[in-house]
């Protein structure tokens, strides 16, 4: 089952690295055996922990602000609440510093659709959210079936260009001759999106149906997200390993990792730690189910048997912390090893460059901040899952987001968006500290949506050719939807004109800015602003950085410090002179430490 979203404009790319090989062949030669130890001279990679937000480099205020944000969904949101519960995780580097609970594993006995209610258990019959709740993953199972599937890149039984009717020569009907493996991975087969599979009564019909089935577009010619493209791999992998899809997660991923509450088709025994999902009846469910709790939601998985590519896992917040800190320690946990470097590399690499705002590494999103918020970077990796799911990795930053939510229960049709996922993230991005290059505090614009977050100097009065602006510079906005301008006005602040800048990052090179402003993505780190004044010498100029948010999505924000005009050895302007900066007004932009 897929997930409605729109994703903003294309970021800038990031091309392969040097270490990963071309993707018409293997990502590396020779064979890794099954839960191979990392070839880390015998080290293990620190376990990971509870601790502080402080152990993990991360402002404590903000993950509370998390917790706050996140509850309010809880309420009407604007109708039905958002979803019954939820568990939070988020951490960075090896602690975890965000593991809490809110609301309830299992709230509503079933649906009532003459009211658009839910019937509420009694209380004594309630289940409480906790920090080990199951959750149905839904579409994140996807990032397993990715990661199976590179792992056998790695090791020489598939190739990304491999067609995919090498492996399945039925699959080759229907125009479908030339889709490849990379194809699948990246959702530009073609295929729909979805596809009623579990109408028919066999599993012979099933795949029938699948193997039969025309794409829309020609492969590789346009993105769109399928859940076709996972069922399919998973056809390929067992074909190539010779195990079913359950047994290849055990053995390559769960069991060398030690996540012993992630599993497809979890036992009776799970049924009363894991947290509800739909009253499953039509019209609005394709299965006559009734309430759901403890098997697969979605209806082609279920009809699979519960185990299939595209969604059926099963896990814990906690279990998913494990994998997102593999991903950022390149593949390794403890002392196993489940990927190589070089293939990890592809994950948070963008192979979609031909499909702007679709990133994409092998089987990973990349860059949506409709669900990754402010955490969205062009190497930040992720999903969601339509039961009301998400995993947010961001190696930029060492930091990891799980939010697991049952928004489905007890019914699809309350379940509006990603709010809550933003929030979420926005939380736990504004938790990563921006420090400012010399110490002490930094304007920060904010990340509402005004036109009217403005920095003003005072009045200046630059006498000839040689007169600029010099400050520091830190942006990180979401793509065609925020932005900073630096402007001036000669006329006491009746007109704005743009005042063309350069910056330049530590150890890099200058970039202008003829239109003078910054936007999208700067490599969250500080750069050094200067901006001649010359156009407006012989007059009074007032300068001023605004920013700007017209989009519904925003990054992690503009700051700006060390603000200093000066003219040869005249200094006009100059932030850390107490005097001046008390001349500074600020209107939206606000002094932080953080």
């Amino acid at each position: 089952m897929t997930e409605d979203a729109t994703a903003g404009a294309g970021p800038t790319r990031r091309q392969l690295g040097s270490r990963a090989l071309a993707l018409g062949g293997a990502l590396v030669t020779g064979t890794a055996p099954r839960g191979a130890m990392a070839d880390d001279g015998g080290r293990a990679r620190p376990p990971l922990r509870h601790g502080t937000p402080e152990e993990a480099g991360l402002l404590g205020h903000h993950l509370d602000r998390l917790v706050e944000d996140f509850s309010a969904f809880l309420g009407p949101s604007p109708r039905h609440p958002w979803c019954a519960g939820a568990v939070l995780l988020a951490g960075r580097g090896s602690t975890v510093a965000l593991h809490h609970p809110v609301g309830h594993a299992l709230r509503y006995s079933h649906y009532d659709e003459r009211t658009d209610s839910g019937v509420e258990l009694p209380a004594d019959r309630r289940v409480a959210m906790t920090r080990d709740t199951v959750f149905d993953l839904a579409s994140v199972s996807k990032l397993f079936t990715a990661i199976l599937a590179v792992q056998q890149i790695e090791r020489g039984a598939l190739r990304p260009r491999d067609r995919v009717a090498a492996h399945l020569p039925g699959f080759a009907a229907a125009g479908k001759q030339d889709m490849t493996i990379h194809h699948l991975l990246t959702h530009t087969s073609g295929l729909r999106s979805w596809l009623a599979l579990y109408r028919e009564p066999t599993r012979e019909g099933r795949l029938r149906l699948l193997c039969n089935e025309a794409p829309l577009s020609p492969p590789g010619t346009a993105y769109l997200y399928s859940d076709l493209n996972l069922i399919t791999l998973q056809l390929v992998l067992e074909k190539v390993t010779g195990r079913t899809l359950d047994v290849l997660l055990h053995e390559e991923v769960t069991g060398p990792l030690g996540m012993r509450r992630t599993r497809y088709a979890p036992p009776a025994s799970w049924r009363p730690g894991i947290a509800a999902t739909e009253d499953c009846r039509a019209p609005w469910s394709g299965l006559e189910r009734g309430p759901v709790r403890g098997e697969v939601h979605d209806e082609n998985a279920y009809a699979l048997g519960g185990v299939a590519g595209h969604a059926g896992v099963f896990s814990d917040a906690w279990d998913l912390a494990v994998l997102a800190r593999t991903l950022l320690d390149g593949g390794a946990h403890g002392r196993a090893r489940i990927l190589r470097p070089e293939s990890v590399e592809l994950v948070f690499t963008d192979v979609n460059t031909a499909f702007p705002g679709h990133a994409h590494g092998l089987g990973f999103e990349l860059h949506q901040h409709w669900y990754m918020g402010a955490m969205a970077t062009p190497r930040t990796a992720g999903h969601t899952g339509f039961t009301g799911t998400g995993l947010v990795v961001d190696p930029t930053t060492d930091s990891f987001l799980v939010v697991l939510a049952n928004s489905v229960h007890p019914v699809r049709t309350w379940r509006s968006g990603s709010a809550p996922r933003v929030a979420a993230a926005n939380a736990l991005a504004r938790a990563v500290p921006v420090r400012p290059p010399r110490g002490g505090a930094a304007w920060f614009a904010g990340t509402a949506g005004s036109a009217a977050a403005t920095l003003t100097l005072p009045g200046l009065d630059p006498h000839g050719d040689g007169a600029r602006l010099e400050c520091d510079l830190w942006w990180d906005t979401a793509p065609d939807a925020e932005a900073v301008f630096l402007e001036a006005s000669a006329d006491a602040g009746a007109t704005w004109a743009p005042v063309p800048f350069t910056s330049v990052r530590p150890g890099g090179r200058a970039t202008e800015h003829p239109d003078g402003s910054a936007a999208g993505w700067s490599g969250r780190a500080w750069h050094r602003v200067a901006a001649g004044l010359g156009a407006w010498r012989g007059r009074r100029v007032r300068l001023r950085w605004r920013y700007a948010n017209g989009g519904p999505y925003a990054g992690r924000g503009v700051y700006a410090t060390g603000l200093r005009v000066r003219e040869g050895a005249r200094v006009l302007f100059d932030e850390e002179r107490p005097g001046d900066a008390r001349r500074i007004t600020a209107a939206g932009w606000t002094r932080s430490r953080d």
